[in-house]
């Protein structure tokens, strides 16, 4: 009895033993910025397959050193995780393309091309070759599969099993034309008979005494004669692409038109190198990167090859409406705008891309200006080969919004082949829009003020799948919209976001939820309002995480100095320290949200701002002027001047906090990461008596150093809009620093660069500035991977904020 008992005690202190490790009782900076597993493990990338028989998705339950491929299926909601063998099977699964009757499916695997009957589930290989075949689909009305290889388009009929070559592209030959210059296959050389005088005298003479040589050359000439006097098959026209690269290359529905665009990428633009000093040869290594804002970025133009009358068409851009406008920020240069107006010159596009009707009647062209202030949707016109306008997007700041951005991230199709849909933010919103490609006649399907941030049209082309925020700019839901009559059915219904992928069949839903303080799982819906709803992962939090009472910030709405309604996360601690210090935590990216209520990408943050919370302090978290989420005007706030109103709403937050919670406006900080870090730097440059201490991680401190994509729509271009340059580059504003600042910055960070960190901690010394310092992490990139150095950074950043705030 007494053996069983001390057992019994044994277990019993063991197990509170093993609880009391686990429970997290405080936050420090050591435990929240562990390996993210500590805190459990949430699905990703969910997808069906293709019968919709099963659901796979990411997920690492067991705590191994990266995700796992799990699936649960139509029988059993009991996540399983797929073996080897499954996983192989299903490299091709992703790009099975279907017939329109849905009837067959083509895809590609390892390189060749397969062909498969539904019905039968019989599959035949149309290709094996060592060449990679990719891009399969249906064409010639749905009679021939057409697919990809070597850069050249390639017909296999379904009926027959016969392969044509469609086209002929070959690289790296002359032409006379720049535009992919055009040559028979199959034409002989011109015989020269000499170069020079002595040439051709050496030739005659050889002629003049050797028989043979006289034999040979005239019974060549007769066969050749002959040869020409027969009747030819038809040539392929070869296309030659000389120094430019083919992209875009596709066909239409009826095999008719051949599509494409020729990129020449620009010569002369230096690179950056990235040194990382670190290495394991013992060596200094250079890391290539990118090019900096203002390089020479290439042009590009868009051909049709109309196979039927063996014509290729260069598309003008002459005739689009809007093609010679100048911007309106070339005013404030008016010797700029005198030689500008002057040359008269067509601004440069780039052509995202061609979309044809579904039986291939009509074809839509997207074209974008290079100075990223139009959007032009153009119908071309086959029989005439020429463009007419059926909407035009223009802005003076720069065209973007969901399903709007541009190459990667627009979305557009056919409901028919007539109606043409598209995203705009016309209205000063992303919203879906269709337009009568005969009549012109354009129509909004949605509107309000929120966002159309995803669409899919179903199967049989009735209805819009759409994901918005127009319950709450800090909520994302699922809908069904009828194209008909315009009735939209919400189908989510939990508080925070939804991210929905449908079933094959459109009867079920995979969803993705979380809300503000849970992170990720995985659910089931039925795809109508009020369908059952399962959940099928719950390792997203584990034990040790659920065991601490995780604040949920209230999300609020204060008033800017120009009026506008800002939205923002509102930390607020059980018990003030006594020199009411506040916080303002500034999320990166510029054009992201973050003031929403579900699971942070900035859980770290998340978890930090909770801890600083727990130490007293205030903390608010903003979605300032440029954050997603709010609209066009939201979004292009900060054109022209990165560090005007986005930071002025900072200001205006400061000013809540004072006048709402009796805030010590001289014990407010500020902290972020990459543009958070750049608006952390202005803060304290800008706004010295209002930040008294500031830390600045990964920061942008001259926009003339970071990439043109991101950095040119906002600000233009160095030379020519230098004003908005100089009022955006924290470099410029150095002087200004009164209070503590800490700048923290990865070495080997290839997207804002170490050199950010290195030219303002010059400029800080040749100032005589003595309170900041810069920590260096040597083998981190912008996004810090290795716990010791999150922690180390956080460490810092605690240390400045008690030492600074707290009196």
């Amino acid at each position: 009895m007494m053996r069983l008992l001390t057992v019994i005690l044994s277990f019993i202190f063991f197990s509170c033993t093993v609880y009391a490790q686990s429970k997290l009782d405080k936050l420090t900076v050591d435990k929240i910025m562990r390996d993210p597993k500590w805190m459990g493990t949430s699905p990703s990338s969910p997808f069906w397959s293709n019968d919709g028989q099963l659901l796979y998705f990411m997920w690492n339950p067991e705590q191994a050193p990266a995700d796992s491929l799990h699936y649960i299926s139509s029988l059993s909601k009991v996540p399983v995780k797929a073996s080897v063998e499954q996983k192989q099977a299903l490299s091709a699964q992703g790009n099975y393309i279907y017939n329109q009757s849905g009837t067959a499916y083509v895809y590609a695997r390892n390189g060749d091309i397969y062909f498969t009957e539904v019905k039968t589930g019989k599959s035949k290989r149309i290709t094996q070759t060592t060449d990679n075949e990719s891009g399969p689909r249906f064409c010639f009305n749905e009679t021939k599969i057409v697919y990809s290889r070597n850069q050249n388009l390639y017909a296999w009929d379904i009926a027959g099993g016969e392969t044509i070559q469609l086209t002929n592209i070959k690289t790296g030959e002359s032409s006379s034309s720049a535009a992919g210059g055009f040559q028979r296959t199959g034409a002989q050389p011109t015989t020269r008979s000499g170069g020079n005088p002595q040439e051709q005298w050496l030739q005659n003479d050889q002629l003049t005494y050797f028989q043979v040589l006289k034999d040979r050359k005239s019974k060549r000439e007769m066969a050749d004669a002959y040869n020409k006097s027969l009747p030819k098959e038809k040539e392929l026209r070869s296309i030659n692409l000389e120094d430019k690269t083919i992209q875009g290359l596709s066909i239409s529905p009826d095999g008719r038109f051949v599509s494409y665009r020729l990129f020449k990428a620009a010569t002369g633009s230096k690179t950056t190198i990235v040194p990382s000093y670190v290495t394991e040869t013992g060596f200094t290594t250079d890391i290539p990167s990118r090019t900096k804002v203002g390089s020479s970025q290439g042009s590009s133009e868009f051909f049709i090859y109309d196979r039927e009358k063996d014509t290729i068409l260069n598309i003008k851009t002459d005739s689009i409406p809007g093609i010679k406008e100048l911007p309106d920020y070339v005013k404030d240069y008016p010797k700029q705008l005198e030689e500008r107006q002057k040359k008269g010159t067509n601004r440069l596009v780039n052509f995202t891309g061609l979309t044809w009707s579904p039986k291939g009647m009509n074809a839509v062209i997207e074209i974008r200006s290079q100075d990223n202030k139009d959007r032009w949707l153009m119908q071309w016109d086959k029989n005439t080969g020429g463009l007419k306008l059926l909407d035009r997007q223009r802005d003076e700041a720069w065209i973007g919004g969901p399903g709007i951005g541009g190459f990667g991230n627009t979305n557009t199709g056919w409901i028919d082949e007539n109606i043409f849909w598209y995203r705009s933010e016309s209205s000063g919103y992303s919203h879906l829009y269709t337009v009568n490609i005969t009549t012109g006649v354009k129509k909004a399907l949605t509107s309000g003020s929120y966002e159309v941030q995803q669409v899919q049209l179903s199967k049989d082309k009735k209805y819009f799948y759409l994901t918005t925020n127009e319950e709450d700019p800090g909520e994302q839901h699922f809908y069904r919209l009828s194209i008909a009559d315009g009735r939209k059915e919400r189908i989510t219904n939990m508080t925070g976001a939804h991210q929905v992928i449908v079933s094959p069949d459109e009867k079920q839903l995979a969803i993705l939820y979380s809300y503000t303080n849970k992170p990720w799982e995985l659910y089931l819906q039925e795809n109508k309002p009020g369908g059952k709803l399962e959940q099928i992962t719950n390792k997203a939090q584990s034990d040790e995480f659920k065991s601490y009472p995780w604040k949920v910030p209230e999300v609020i709405t204060f008033t800017a100095n120009d009026g506008a309604q800002v939205y923002a996360r509102l930390y607020k601690p059980a018990n003030p320290h006594p020199d009411k210090p506040a916080v303002l935590f500034v999320h990166g990216a510029g054009y992201l949200q973050n003031a929403h209520k579900w699971w942070s990408s900035y859980f770290r943050e998340f978890m930090f701002n909770n801890m600083l919370a727990d130490n007293g302090y205030y903390v608010m978290d903003i979605d300032y002027r440029g954050s997603a989420g709010y609209g066009r005007d939201w979004r292009t706030g900060i054109y022209r001047h990165m560090g005007g109103k986005d930071l002025s709403d900072h200001v205006d937050a400061v000013n809540f906090l004072i006048q709402n919670y009796g805030v010590n406006s001289k014990n407010v900080g500020l902290y972020g990461g990459s543009y958070g870090g750049f608006i952390s730097l202005m803060g304290m440059f800008t706004e010295p008596d209002v930040f008294a201490a500031g830390a600045a991680l990964r920061p942008v401190t001259d926009w003339a150093n970071y990439n043109h994509g991101y950095t040119s729509n906002i600000l233009n271009e160095p030379f020519t809009d230098s004003i908005a340059y100089r009022k955006s580059s924290p470099l410029y504003f150095a002087e200004g620093l009164k209070g503590h600042l800490l700048i923290c910055h990865g070495m080997v960070d290839v997207n804002v660069h170490y050199q950010d960190a290195v030219k303002l901690a010059q400029r800080l010394i040749e100032l005589g500035k003595d309170n900041w310092e810069l920590a260096s992490y040597p083998m981190e990139d912008h996004g810090f991977i290795e716990p010791s150095s999150w922690t180390d950074e956080y460490k810092r950043i605690f240390k400045l904020f008690e030492s600074v705030l707290k009196k």
